[in-house]
């Protein structure tokens, strides 16, 4: 029987240090999967995963948000899982799945961890939406500032760079971001 953890994060930003530390304690293995959020169709490190898995084998995660997208998600692969014979350990909630009671518990626990991804995603909108209203400006700042495109322009008309990718490279951006600031 082998121990098989999987450590996910939403964004490339996040640390896993807290999951690793507690499979590190449980597992034979652990598979890291970076910036992939919860709902995220294509989850490679995952099915990479559910695929090392055999009859025997558990899969540990350090709770169920990290493993599953929503509730009917959590419940459709347990079910798979027990069908191959691969029993499933989520370390913040410690239920056995094998039994009429821990798989009660694993159903509760599947919706509640639902509830709170929509919870948080609907006050971020409402946060951001509130920022919008504010005048707030978001999203990814510009790479060329006004002064910086005013010169890529005066670049331009008085032939000092022969193309745009020149041009591009002396600001030290790809070409179709200079071409999207100038067409701005």
């Amino acid at each position: 029987m082998r121990k098989l953890g999987y450590i996910r994060t939403s964004t490339d930003q996040q640390l896993n240090d807290r999951q690793r530390d507690q499979l590190q304690q449980e597992c034979d293995l652990i598979f890291v999967e970076d910036g992939v959020s919860a709902v995220s169709r294509k989850r490679p490190v995952y099915e990479q995963v559910l695929n090392e898995l055999k009859p025997g084998d558990v899969l540990v995660v350090s709770s169920l948000d990290r493993a599953f997208r929503s509730s009917l998600d959590a419940l459709s692969e347990l079910e798979k899982l027990h069908q191959r014979g691969i029993q499933f350990l989520s370390l913040s909630q410690h239920f056995d799945t094998t039994t009429p009671d821990g798989k009660f518990l694993f159903t509760l626990a599947a919706a509640l961890a639902t509830w709170e991804r929509e919870i948080l995603s609907k006050r971020t909108k409402e946060g951001l939406e509130a920022a919008r209203r504010r005048g707030k400006k978001l999203g990814r700042p510009r790479k060329l500032n006004s002064e910086q495109i005013a010169l890529a322009r005066h670049k331009l008309e008085t032939n000092f760079y022969s193309s745009i990718t020149e041009l591009a490279e002396s600001f030290r951006v790809h070409e179709q971001t200079l071409i999207r600031a100038l067409e701005e």
